[in-house]
C-alpha cells in the first residue's frame, strides 16, 4: 500500500485548527502569523531576518517550483519559524536549484504545514489582525497547539535582534550574487576613494550590503549592540542602520545607539526597523498594524515628486508621523493605508524608508535611494 504523507495540525490562538499535510522538519513551532502577498521571491523571503519570530502564509498557491539555490540568500539560513502554503509543488525545474523546499527546512529543523485553504486564513488574518499560532508536524494535540498559542506571550516589547545579529564586525568581500545575477544600474561604480559605511546589523539583508558595494562603498558591518562611540571609531563616512525583526521599543541600547549618530551628524540612511529605530530617537514612537506589512506589492508615494514607488515590504510596527519633531519631513506614504513610509531631517544628513530599497519586487523603483545615500555621503 502506498505510504500516507504525514499530517500536520495548525492551531491559532482564536481556536481555529487546520489539519494539512506536514513539510519540512518533524518539530513544533510557536509564532505569529503574517501573510506574504507576493508572487515570487520564497528563498529570499524565507532568509530575511525581519521574519524571526513569525510563520509566513504565502498567498500564492505553488511554492517550490524552483527550489532552492546557493545565491539568492538573504542570510545564511531559514529565519522563519514555520511555514505555511497551499501546495507545495512535487516537482523542481530550475537549472539553479539544488536542493527542494522541502528537504532545505527539514536540514534547518523549519516545519510547515501544506494543502490548507490559505485564502481562508488571509482573510481570517486581515480581519481579525496577526494572530499567535502553533504548529506541530510530530503529532502534537491540536488541545496542546492552542495551549501554547494562547499561553505564548508573542513579539510586543521582545529583543528579537540579539538572535539575529553579527556577533564580531566584519568587512563585506560581496559574494557570488553581488555580480552574477544582481542587475544593478550601468555605471553606479565611482572611482577610488571607496567611501566607508558601516552597516549597523538588526538582522541586516545581503541584498543592503551587495547594494553598498555595488556603488563602491568599502562596508564594514557591526552587532546590533554597538555603541555609537565605537561605530564612530571606525571613522565611516556614512552609517546604514539595517532591516531587522520585532518591536523596536524593546532595543532601547539601539535606539540610544541611534542618538549618538544623530548627534555626531554623520550622515544616515535607515531601512525598515532601521527606519522605526530613528523615529524613536527622534521622539517620536511607534505602533503596531493591524496585520502588518508583507509582500512585493505596496505602493508608495514620494511627496517630494509625486511619483509612486512599487515596494517590497516586511514589517508589523510603523513610526506614527504625528509624534514626530518639526525637523523631520515626511517624505513617502503607503497608499494603501497611509502610513508613514519614509522621511529625512532637515537640518541633517539623514534621510530613511519603511519599505526595502534593496529589494526587488518585479520592478526597481526604489534602487535610486542608495544612490541619494551615497551621493549624500560623497
Amino acid at each position: 500500500m502506498p505510504q500516507l504523507a504525514p499530517r500536520a495540525v495548525l492551531a491559532l490562538e482564536d481556536g481555529t485548527v487546520l489539519e494539512g499535510r506536514a513539510l519540512g522538519a518533524p518539530a513544533d513551532a510557536v509564532f505569529e502569523l503574517v501573510f506574504n502577498t507576493s508572487m515570487t521571491g520564497y528563498q529570499e523571503i524565507l532568509t530575511d531576518p525581519s521574519y524571526r519570530g513569525q510563520g509566513v502564509l504565502f498567498t500564492a498557491p505553488h511554492i517550490g517550483n524552483v527550489g532552492i539555490n546557493a545565491e539568492d540568500f538573504e542570510s545564511p539560513r531559514p529565519q522563519v519559524e514555520a511555514v505555511v502554503l497551499r501546495a507545495l509543488s512535487p516537482v523542481v525545474a530550475n537549472w539553479r536549484a539544488q536542493r527542494s523546499l522541502d528537504a532545505w527546512l527539514a536540514h534547518h529543523g523549519v516545519p510547515g504545514i501544506a494543502e490548507v485553504d490559505t485564502r481562508y486564513l488571509t482573510r481570517k488574518l486581515r480581519d481579525q489582525g496577526t494572530l499567535k499560532a502553533a504548529l506541530s508536524t510530530q503529532g502534537t494535540p491540536a488541545q496542546e497547539l492552542l495551549r501554547r498559542a494562547r499561553t505564548w506571550p508573542g513579539l510586543d516589547g521582545r529583543d528579537m535582534v540579539r538572535e539575529v545579529t553579527t556577533a564580531q564586525p566584519y568587512t563585506w568581500p560581496g559574494d557570488a550574487a553581488l555580480h552574477s545575477r544582481l542587475h544593478f544600474p550601468a555605471g553606479v561604480r565611482q572611482a577610488e576613494p571607496a567611501p566607508h559605511i558601516v552597516v549597523y546589523d538588526f538582522g541586516a539583508k545581503r541584498n543592503i550590503l551587495r547594494h553598498l558595494l555595488a556603488r563602491g562603498a568599502r562596508v564594514t558591518v557591526v552587532p546590533a549592540h554597538t555603541p555609537a562611540a565605537e561605530a564612530l571609531a571606525l571613522q565611516p563616512d556614512g552609517v546604514v542602520l539595517s532591516n531587522g525583526p520585532g518591536d523596536p521599543a524593546g532595543l532601547p541600547y539601539a535606539v540610544q545607539a541611534t542618538r549618538g549618530l544623530l548627534e555626531a551628524g554623520v550622515p544616515l540612511l535607515g531601512i525598515c526597523l532601521g527606519h522605526q529605530l530613528l523615529g524613536l530617537a527622534l521622539g517620536g514612537r511607534t505602533r503596531r498594524l493591524k496585520f502588518g506589512h508583507h509582500g512585493g506589492n505596496h505602493p508608495v508615494q514620494d511627496l517630494r515628486t509625486g511619483q509612486v514607488l512599487i515596494t517590497a515590504q516586511n514589517h508589523n510596527y510603523f513610526v506614527d508621523a504625528d509624534t514626530l519633531p518639526p525637523e523631520a519631513e515626511i517624505t513617502h506614504l503607503s497608499l494603501n493605508d497611509g502610513s508613514l513610509e519614509g522621511m529625512r531631517l532637515q537640518d541633517r544628513p539623514v534621510f530613511s524608508v519603511q519599505f526595502h530599497p534593496e529589494a526587488a519586487p518585479g520592478p526597481h523603483d526604489a534602487f535610486g535611494l542608495f544612490d541619494a545615500f551615497l551621493d549624500t555621503v560623497r
